[in-house]
């Protein structure tokens, strides 16, 4: 069933921050020695202006590159840590990523096999340029093992027939209500069985049955398979399938789990993110994605995968990292730490939703006006040129979008005395190549701080939170090239 409709290009995004595995174990051994076992490597842990929507325009981002966006037909949103119930999620990466207004956005939920799903039925569908995106971040109660294996980050594929560098051989899928979690809806943390159960009565019976529906119906022979994509929380449980399914050793994929931690519904992507940047043409992937049943596919890269590469890819954004050994860091981000922030953290954060509305296009994508009478770029879009004698109309500025130019620090002053969850809070004017130049915040410094000159980039965030409603609203900041 070999199809021309297929995968035409990949990116990924893991946080800059990542905590060592040791330093959880340690805040918890007086109550929790057994997890001292786990307390190697490090887990990706995102800031606490990072969710589901901002790290999947980053993903996005990475695998889109310069590519024009207008010949996008779709935007599908997987995950299982969105911050609205009731708000399309994806609406708001659209908006991001500055996507023409006649996109079709869709979420979808629900599941650890969410993203594969997905990726199933738009591959069937085959209709139009698609961009999937699949982000999550899974939060485990303190002392559990879910919170020191857990990951954060972002996965995103683009669809199309032009440039296919992945196609579709086969799949197959089984429903099961095999309960292994669950989190009820408005619950913060998922109730986990135990860990034998999962694997013995789970993994090991359900995905034997569609991962070899799925080869039989490509035609491939369990030995042919390069590369093993098959995420789980648990180790040993993709090495004990690759044996029992006869697939050589050597397929089996990275599962990131060394300085990244498991993604949840995102991580089956991830990993495929990962596995295309080096797959080599002819090479067969088999993915598969577990949650209530499975779902097994069987993909095949072309000759064209050697003329693709994302901005960074999954590898660069595991080089990217800062590590971190403070453990309240990562529970206050993580919303487990309520700490007294002073009465300078009791301002009103309430979003005016009309406003939002009018600048939306201005303020979403970070879009910018250049005067076409005196070349000037300023942002935001005034109702006239803000150089003096010129006094263009709005209608003679062009726009020019901010979020790929390139930047340096101008300025820059580390503030501990305003309130900021991850403080200091760094602000400076930021100089833009293209002559813009704005005062923005600059965020994941790491330990080599700010200087005048600083490359940077721009990155999308929440810019505040209003805890009373619960609303984020999200704009752009700045943030070094370097980690």
């Amino acid at each position: 069933m070999t199809s021309t409709y297929g995968i035409t290009g990949f990116g990924g995004y893991i946080p800059r921050l990542r905590m060592q595995r040791a330093a959880i174990a340690a805040a918890h051994g007086w109550m929790a020695p057994s997890l001292r076992s786990l307390g190697k490597g490090q887990r990706a842990f995102g800031s606490w202006d990072e969710d589901s929507v901002t790290m999947a325009v980053e993903a996005a981002r990475d695998a889109l590159g310069e590519r024009a966006r207008t010949d996008l037909s779709a935007l599908w949103l997987s995950s299982c840590t969105m911050p609205f119930a009731d708000l399309q999620n994806s609406a708001i990466v659209a908006g991001a990523l500055n996507l023409p207004a006649h996109v079709q956005t869709l979420d979808c939920a629900h599941s650890q096999r969410a993203a594969t799903s997905a990726l199933l039925s738009a591959l069937r569908a085959a209709q139009g340029n698609l961009l999937l995106v699949a982000s999550d971040r899974p939060r485990g109660k303190a002392a559990s093992t879910q919170e020191i294996a857990s990951g954060a980050g972002a996965a995103a594929l683009t669809l199309g027939s032009e440039g296919v560098i992945a196609n579709l051989l086969g799949a197959a899928s089984v429903t099961k209500l095999f309960v292994d979690h669950f989190r009820p809806a408005g619950a913060d943390y998922d109730y986990v069985w135990e860990e034998r159960w999962i694997r013995d009565e789970g993994y090991m019976k359900l995905v034997p049955d569609a991962a070899r529906a799925a080869l039989s119906q490509a035609r491939v022979d369990p030995s042919e398979v390069s590369h093993f994509v098959m995420p789980a929380p648990f180790k040993g449980i993709a090495s004990a399938l690759a044996k029992k399914l006869e697939i050589p050793a050597s397929a089996e994929a990275d599962n990131l789990d060394a300085n990244c931690g498991y993604t949840g519904s995102t991580h089956a992507l991830l990993m495929l993110a990962h596995v295309l940047e080096k797959a080599a043409p002819g090479e067969v992937i088999l993915l598969v994605g577990f949650g209530q049943g499975c779902d097994a596919l069987v993909l095949r890269a072309t000759d064209a995968i050697r003329e693709f590469a994302p901005r960074r890819g999954v590898s660069g954004a595991l080089a990217d990292a800062q590590s971190h050994d403070a453990y309240l860091r990562l529970l206050s981000y993580e919303g487990g730490l309520d700490a007294e922030w002073g009465m300078r953290a009791e301002k009103n954060a309430k979003t005016a939703l009309t406003e939002q509305y009018r600048s939306s296009d201005q303020l979403a994508s970070f879009v910018a006006g250049q005067c076409r009478c005196c070349n000037t770029v300023q942002f935001p879009q005034l109702p006239y040129c803000v150089t003096p004698g010129c006094n263009a109309p709005r209608g003679k500025l062009e726009p020019v979008s901010l979020a790929d130019a390139s930047a340096s620090m101008l300025t820059h002053t580390a503030d501990w005395l305003s309130y900021h969850p991850a403080p200091p809070l760094y602000v400076g004017f930021v100089q833009f190549e293209n002559g813009a130049r704005l005062l923005m915040e600059v965020v994941d410094v790491g330990q080599a701080g700010l200087d005048v000159g600083t490359p940077l980039r721009m990155v999308f965030r929440i810019k505040e939170m209003d805890k009373v409603r619960g609303y984020p609203r999200y704009f752009w900041k700045a943030t070094p090239i370097q980690a």
